[in-house]
């Protein structure tokens, strides 16, 4: 499962820049949807294209690594 570090990475802009940063203004600087970026950050497993990985990687200054990771799908009974 990948897994979105958008909170994390709205939370370290906040502290680089000293100030508050909303999904509204990340949704207008990046042209991505509000509805969009708030999945990213609340649904579990949520996947979403390079597209937009793309604008909010350019929107952070950062690496898609920095943005997601790749986790276990420990809680998936085996197939």
């Amino acid at each position: 499962m990948i897994r979105f570090k958008l909170g994390e990475m709205i939370e370290k802009k906040q502290f680089s820049e000293g100030r508050r940063i909303t999904i509204n203004e990340v949704a207008a600087a990046t042209g991505l949807n509000r509805m969009t970026l708030s999945k990213i950050l609340n649904l579990k497993g949520y996947g979403t294209g390079t597209e937009t990985i793309d604008k909010l990687c350019s929107y952070f200054g950062c690496r898609v690594e920095d943005l997601m990771v790749h986790m276990d799908d420990v809680d998936e009974p085996p197939v």
